[in-house]
């Protein structure tokens, strides 16, 4: 529907433009056609499915949440396996819910997007746990989806960088929370790990829904640093299939399109770095400088990047932290939970 009042709109400028070059009112006819070229960006909405502005004007209706597996307690929250749908596929997650009373709105919601773990090996009540735990006990829902193709997820494992599957799948997700009848739908926030980070600034540029984000450890860098300014800084070396997931779709992207350098417009469109006017909700970032996975300028760019657009950001770093940060997990968490705490709160 957007696309097609896009094209109406595009003919009307048109029609204008031409009118007014017959009757004399415009004179230059290079400064109609800049004009309409410059409204037409506007409108016309591209067909590539990355692409931020085609993301934003497709639905993610999500479905009801089905509870799978009652797991073990918390300390004063409940646990479990749910699952819910993203089109024909079921997806699963794990889900917690505070055992406090509820809140007359509902609990404020925590969207817990993982980084990569090798698909066929995720687990979702066996990964970021500590993390899914000290959120919990904050008194949040958190949902931690398993994308598609991990763990028991149906569909096929991919590229959260060249494909907007994984952001499809956090997209519907949030959709489902908001049905969930002790979740507050306007009180939610999401946090992503590394893989998991990506996934979340896109999808805080396309849902307006998010009211906070968390970044840790975050592939965050431009589409020129993930392709070019990633694997060769770092000591860590991914096994081939790890590769293969991570670049899966990127050729085809470049042979059709060139590389950000000879095509800057097609890849900014797809770039949640370049789109960061979408965003409203404020940031924190927090990195590891001993980060061996990942660049941690990428996390600094992206906050430079932020600032620069006069976002709320808060920006952290943590001297000889690894990937996880686990070496300052208890003050980057106490900060994660104390910026939630205060916009979702």
């Amino acid at each position: 529907m957007a696309k097609v009042a896009g094209i109406i709109v595009a003919i009307l400028i048109i029609l204008i433009g031409l009118i007014s070059i017959k009757n004399g009112t415009i004179k230059n006819i290079n400064s109609v056609i800049s004009n309409i070229q410059t409204q037409l960006s506007d409108f016309v909405i591209p067909s590539e499915p990355l692409n931020i502005k085609f993301m934003r004007a497709q639905n993610y209706p999500g479905s009801d949440i089905k509870t799978e597996e009652t797991l073990s307690p918390g300390s004063n929250y409940l646990r479990y396996i749910v699952s819910f749908s993203v089109g024909d596929l079921k997806e699963y997650a794990m889900m917690t819910i505070p055992t406090a009373p509820k809140p007359q709105n509902g609990f404020p919601v925590i969207i817990l997007n993982h980084g990569y773990i090798i698909p066929e090996k995720y687990t979702p009540d066996g990964n970021y746990i500590a993390y899914v735990d000290a959120l919990s006990k904050a008194g949040y829902i958190v949902f931690k989806p398993n994308f598609r193709g991990n763990g028991k997820s149906e569909g096929s494992p991919g590229s959260s960088y060249f494909s907007p599957n994984y952001a499809i799948d956090v997209l519907n997700a949030i959709a489902s929370v908001k049905r969930f009848p002790d979740a507050d739908p306007d009180r939610i926030g999401i946090w992503g790990h590394s893989m998991g980070a990506n996934i979340a600034l896109r999808v805080s540029e396309i849902s307006p829904d998010i009211k906070a984000i968390i970044i840790w450890g975050g592939v965050v860098g431009s589409y020129d640093d993930i392709l070019y300014n990633w694997q060769n800084r770092v000591s860590y070396r991914p096994n081939a299939e790890d590769l293969y997931l991570r670049n899966l779709r990127s050729l085809d992207l470049l042979t059709k399109n060139g590389t950000p350098t000879q095509n800057p417009t097609f890849w900014n469109s797809i770039d949640p770095t370049e789109n960061l006017n979408f965003v409203s909700a404020p940031f924190q970032i927090h990195v590891g400088l001993a980060d061996n996975q990942v660049p941690p300028d990428f996390s600094k760019g992206l906050s430079n990047k932020l600032i620069l657009q006069k976002k709320t950001t808060e920006y952290f770093e943590y001297s000889g932290a690894n990937h996880d940060i686990n070496q300052s997990f208890d003050l980057a968490m106490k900060r994660t939970i104390e910026f939630f705490d205060r916009y979702l709160k």
